[in-house]
């Protein structure tokens, strides 16, 4: 074969190599490898350029363990000559410049051969000089027949891989990075999302509900008062199925402007409407293959919610300004507040998008229908509070607990949280080393029935105070 089609084969061998995704060691190998079949070489090095140091990545024809090493140019005057030229650099046979790799030539086991033909050339990607590639050999003048265009082609088809690998590398570092900060936001997420606190037939009916539906792909449609725990309830639904690992990804309707609530949903493409500089994916695609939650369904626009059951019932979206449709692998959960039945019926909410959205209907009840599990809540959001707060444990006066069984609780789970993150941040400023909270420091509202009064005999703070209350009737009834 000529030396012509052995050009041409090794281009096309290396081209491959950039064409696929092969790992970079492998590209380098097979790219030192293409320039011996063509090249009158008895040994080929690809150095990168790392922080002013050259790195072997890549050896043919040398020394194995050169690949561990390290080369300062300023310890190498042919290679600190080949760096400062853009051109390729052909050292003379009788040059007093020492070879890097003079004992180092695979075909002599007694690492005593000097190399005898010399020529390199810098690498660049961008303008940015990146490494070196070397070319030596044991026979004088072989390489006089060698024209600087071919070194320079291999010279620039060895910095395309260069740059090709670094890139595939920093695409894997951060695809391993995201993978990593994906898998510590489900964590955070499973711990966030806590307990459904209680025992109450009420709460364990609820669990009872999300284990039952959790495990499959059914759309569910979660309903409740405000400050019940919808959102909640979301969450330890999706942690419990089989998108557990995928993302959750939480869109609230009722703080989405009309004006850009399509493209929050399915997303757009750059140009769709002004200020739209670039392509942008939406809620949809960012949840395919977990799990998406729609709080607050009930505020969605009219004219959205047709594209929304379009989405639902094909598994297919299409980005605002696009022409393609694209599928996603979605599993709906949604949350309201709202009677969504009435809303259908006062033409507010189309019909078949709810009966599509209440395959599965979860209803959580409001706190008043589990006033049983007060005591359970109140432990454990004064344990967060001690946490959140930095403040030291916080005890609860039997008073302030017989007041709080006392009250209607319109906020629900979530007006108590805040009702005793406040109480507890007033108590710990009066006494810091045990903070205690009492009827004055929960502000209840003013029209709130007076609390019932105390046991005659003091109780501990987890102590029921419903019964205690009850006893105290039953004596007053006397």
């Amino acid at each position: 074969m000529t030396l012509a089609p052995l050009r041409d084969h090794a281009w096309l061998k290396i081209a491959v190599g950039l064409s696929t995704s092969m790992p970079g060691e492998l590209q380098y190998r097979r790219l030192v490898q293409a320039i011996c079949e063509v090249l009158p070489c008895d040994a080929v090095a690809l150095l990168q350029l790392r922080d002013g140091v050259l790195v072997p990545v890549a050896l043919h024809g040398l020394a194995p363990e050169l690949i561990g090493h390290h080369f300062r140019p300023a310890d190498h005057p042919r290679l600190a000559a080949i760096l400062a030229s853009r051109e390729p650099v052909r050292f003379a046979d009788a040059a007093d410049l020492p070879d890097p790799f003079d004992g180092w030539l695979a075909i002599d086991p007694e690492r005593r051969a000097d190399v005898h033909a010399c020529m390199g050339c810098s690498l660049y990607v961008d303008h940015q000089l990146v490494g070196v590639l070397t070319l030596d050999a044991l026979t004088p003048g072989v390489f006089d027949p060698v024209d600087d265009m071919t070194v320079a082609a291999f010279a620039a088809l060895a910095a395309a891989t260069l740059r090709n690998v670094a890139l595939l590398q920093s695409l894997e570092r951060a695809k391993a990075q995201q993978q990593a900060l994906a898998q510590e936001l489900v964590q955070e997420a499973r711990q966030r999302e806590g307990e459904l606190v209680g025992q109450s037939p009420e709460l364990q009916r609820l669990r009872q509900e999300i284990r039952l539906v959790a495990s499959t792909d059914l759309a569910v449609l979660i309903t409740g008062e405000t400050g019940t725990g919808k959102e909640l309830v979301a969450r330890t639904l999706h942690a419990q199925s089989r998108r557990a690992d995928q993302a959750l990804v939480h869109l609230n309707c009722a703080a989405l402007p009309e004006s850009i609530a399509e493209s929050e949903l399915f997303g757009h493409i750059k140009g769709a409407f002004t200020g739209a500089v670039s392509d942008r994916a939406g809620k949809f695609e960012l949840a395919d293959g977990g799990s998406l939650f729609l709080d607050e369904i009930g505020e969605l626009p009219l004219a959205l919610q047709a594209k929304l059951l379009r989405a639902l019932q094909q598994g297919e979206i299409q980005r605002v300004g696009a022409d393609k449709l694209k599928r996603v692998n979605v599993r709906l959960i949604a949350a309201t507040n709202r009677d969504l039945a009435q809303e259908v019926a006062d033409g507010r909410f189309r019909a078949d998008l709810y009966h599509r959205l209440k395959v599965y209907p979860i209803v959580v009840p409001p706190l008043r229908a589990h006033l049983q599990d007060l005591d359970h809540l109140c432990g454990y959001f004064l344990q967060q509070a001690r946490s959140r707060l930095g403040v030291a444990p916080v005890g609860l006066h039997p008073e302030a607990l017989a007041a709080l069984h006392q009250y209607d609780w319109p906020g629900n789970v979530r007006e108590l949280e805040h009702l005793l993150l406040r109480a507890s941040l007033k108590a710990a400023q009066q006494t810091p080393a045990r903070p205690l909270i009492r009827v004055h420091h929960l502000g209840l509202p003013a029209e709130a029935p007076p609390p019932r009064p105390p046991c005659p005999t003091p109780s501990p703070v987890r102590r029921q105070s419903a019964d205690c209350a009850r006893r105290w009737s039953a004596i007053n009834a006397t």
